[in-house]
C-alpha cells in the first residue's frame, strides 16, 4: 500500500475516483501472495499487480463497475474457472481479489498517516454479506477505530490481530455471528524493515549492498572513524559514528527491526545484544564460533539478561550454506532474516 498513496493522491487531485484490488485468498501456485495490491482509477489506469499480468485486465474491468456501482466484490479466479482461463491464470493456482471503492474517511487518513509515519496498523474488512466492505482499524497499542457491527466481533478480531503483530501477516479467516458465516480478511501494513548493522566491518559491505536490493532501510553503527566511512558504504541510508548502545537508543527498535552484531569485540557487541534483547525486534543474530558465544552468553548473563531472552538470539549466525567469504556469508546471514521475516 506504502508505494501506491502517491499514485491515489495524484488520481484523486485530478478528480478521478480509486479501486482498491486486493488479494485476499491464494491456493496452489498463484503468482502474487496475500495482501498484494492494485489500485485502478476511474479512467482504467493502473499501479500495481495482483497476479503478475495473469487476471489484471478482468480486475480492471470488475474495478470499474464497483466504482460505477459504489459496491464491494469478491472475485474468484482458477484453473477451473473459464473466465480465469481466458484471462491466462495458467499457473496451476486459484486467487481470490477483494476489490472496492477507496473511500477518502477518516480510516484511510489514519491509516494513510500510520503507513507514511511508520506505525504498524491493521485493516480488518468483511468479505462477504450485507455487511460486505464494513472496516475497522487496530494497532498494536490497543487503538480502535470503527466497529464491524457487533461488539462480539470486533472483540475477536482483537483477540486474533494479537498473533498477526508479531507474524506481519495477513490472514483470511471465518467466524459465525448469529448463525451466520462471516468472512473477514485481517490486513497487516508493519512499518519498513530495518536492517540495523553493529560493526562497519566487511561482511557488512556486501550484507548492505543485498538489504538495500530487498527493500530493507539499512543503517551501519560503528564509532571506528576508520571502519565507518563513507567510502566503506557508499550506498547505505545511514552511517551512525556512535557507540551502539547509544545509537540504539535513539533508533528505537521494533517490531520491524533486524539486529546483526559483526565485531566480535564484547565492548561493542554485548551492549547492543543487551539493547535488543530487550527490545521487540524481530530479529538478533550475532557473528560468532559456539565458542565464542558460548562466552558471550555468560557475560549477558551477568549483566542481567534471562536465558529466555538469550534463545532469540541466532548465533552462529545465518542459514547453513557452506558459506566461504564476506559476500557469501552476507548472503546466509540475508536468508536467514528473511526466513525469519516469513515466520520460518
Amino acid at each position: 500500500m506504502r508505494e501506491y498513496l502517491p499514485t491515489i493522491e495524484k488520481w484523486i487531485s485530478e478528480g478521478k475516483k480509486v479501486a482498491l484490488a486486493t488479494v485476499v485468498e491464494v491456493y496452489g501456485s498463484a503468482p502474487q501472495p496475500l495482501g498484494s495490491k492494485m489500485v485502478i482509477s476511474s479512467r482504467g489506469e493502473m499501479d500495481g499487480s495482483v497476479s503478475a499480468g495473469c487476471v489484471e485486465g478482468a480486475v480492471v474491468e470488475e474495478a470499474l463497475a464497483c466504482l460505477q456501482e459504489n459496491k464491494s466484490k469478491l472475485l474468484h479466479f482458477g484453473v477451473a474457472n473459464e473466465t480465469a482461463w481466458e484471462v491466462g491464470l495458467t499457473c496451476g493456482g486459484t486467487l481470490e481479489v477483494f476489490v472496492e471503492p477507496l473511500i477518502i474517511d477518516a480510516h484511510f487518513s489514519v491509516l494513510r498517516d500510520a503507513i507514511l509515519k511508520q506505525r504498524m496498523v491493521a485493516a480488518v474488512t468483511i468479505l462477504t454479506g450485507e455487511h460486505t466492505g464494513k472496516k475497522m482499524l487496530l494497532t498494536p497499542q490497543g487503538e480502535v477505530l470503527g466497529s464491524l457491527g457487533a461488539a462480539d466481533l470486533d472483540n475477536w478480531v482483537l483477540e486474533r490481530t494479537k498473533n498477526l503483530w508479531q507474524t506481519h501477516a495477513a490472514e483470511r479467516t471465518t467466524t459465525t455471528l448469529n448463525g451466520i458465516d462471516i468472512q473477514i480478511f485481517n490486513d497487516v501494513f508493519p512499518p519498513l524493515p530495518r536492517l540495523i548493522i553493529v560493526g562497519a566491518v566487511h561482511i557488512a559491505m556486501p550484507l548492505v549492498e543485498i538489504a538495500k536490493s530487498l527493500d530493507f532501510h539499512t543503517i551501519v553503527i560503528d564509532a571506528r572513524g576508520a571502519f565507518a566511512t563513507p567510502e566503506r558504504f557508499p550506498h547505505v541510508d545511514q552511517l551512525i559514528k556512535q557507540w551502539p548502545q547509544d545509537a540504539l537508543k535513539d533508533l528505537k527498535l521494533d517490531e520491524s527491526s533486524y539486529v546483526v552484531t559483526l565485531t566480535h569485540d564484547e565492548k561493542f557487541d554485548n551492549p547492543a545484544l543487551k539493547i535488543a534483547l530487550n527490545s521487540p525486534a524481530r530479529y538478533i543474530g550475532a557473528l560468532g564460533s559456539k565458542k565464542t558465544h558460548a562466552k558471550r552468553c555468560e557475560a549477558l548473563l551477568q549483566e542481567g539478561v534471562t536465558q529466555a531472552q538469550l534463545e532469540r538470539i541466532h548465533a552462529p549466525i545465518g542459514l547453513k550454506i557452506g558459506s566461504r567469504g564476506p559476500r557469501e556469508i552476507a548472503l546466509s546471514i540475508m536468508a536467514e532474516i528473511i526466513a525469519v521475516s516469513h515466520g520460518l
